[in-house]
């Protein structure tokens, strides 16, 4: 074949074209499961943060696994959907987005942090440049937050993003669900300002949209499960 010919050039473009597609396609299949995992002890580790706990990624699965006695879907009406039970990384609980699909139900973790039982849900908003998502462990009445993590897909550095650091999960220790028998959330405000009707955090400084996003998340997200919640207020 002659080399200075266009066939010759469209012929050896061809041949590059597939050698490096199907090296692509076995690149991604061959890192496809390690990927899945990383994606998997990250939420892991996301979950464990809400429960106050701070573990790296080589011990979360296994602390995971300690911690974490049982998961499930509820309906909306805080039933427990029947054959969801199961606390691995391929259970329905574990495997549902509610960004995504929460009509499959929604998802609960049942942890024990030193012989007393926490309740772990997973809220999802938006932020100024994008999503925002987190994790909220509630005492086993239902109404005391225990913990909570926050994350984050594009918020500005230093403003936005701040919602990652302790210094803002840490505020929502203590706080409450509910106030004078219903469901009232728990209010981000700006810093300096109260509300009289809600427990309620400082929100960024700089941040002002994205601590409004995580005002709406906590109050539309956990909203959602506030028949469950209240079953369990109302048992104490």
């Amino acid at each position: 074949m002659n080399r200075e010919g266009s066939t010759y050039t469209i012929v050896y473009a061809s041949v590059m074209v597939i050698i490096v597609a199907v090296a692509l396609a076995f690149t991604h299949q061959v890192l496809k499961d390690k990927q899945i995992k990383n994606e998997n002890i990250d939420k892991m580790q996301q979950i464990l943060r809400s429960l106050r706990l701070d573990i790296p990624a080589n011990s979360a699965e296994a602390k995971y696994n300690e911690v974490i006695k049982n998961a499930y879907l509820i309906k909306a009406d805080g039933s427990v959907e029947e054959g969801t039970e199961g606390v691995g990384a391929n259970d329905p609980a574990f495997g549902t987005d509610i960004a995504k699909d929460a009509s499959k139900g929604l998802p609960v973790f049942e942890a024990e942090i030193d012989g007393v039982k926490k309740f772990v849900i997973p809220m999802a908003g938006k932020g100024l440049w994008g999503l925002i998502w987190g994790y909220l462990a509630i005492d086993a009445d239902g109404n005391s937050i225990y913990g909570a993590d926050f994350s984050h897909a594009s918020e500005t550095p230093g403003l936005g993003a701040e919602i990652v650091t302790p210094h803002f999960r840490n505020q929502f220790e203590g706080k409450h669900l509910f106030n004078a028998g219903g469901f009232s959330s728990v209010a981000v405000v700006k810093p300096g300002r109260s509300v009289s009707d809600r427990d309620y955090v400082d929100g960024i400084s700089g941040g002002t949209i994205t601590s409004r996003g995580v005002d709406d998340m906590l109050l539309d997200s956990v909203g959602k499960y506030k028949d469950f919640l209240l079953k369990l207020h109302s048992a104490q």
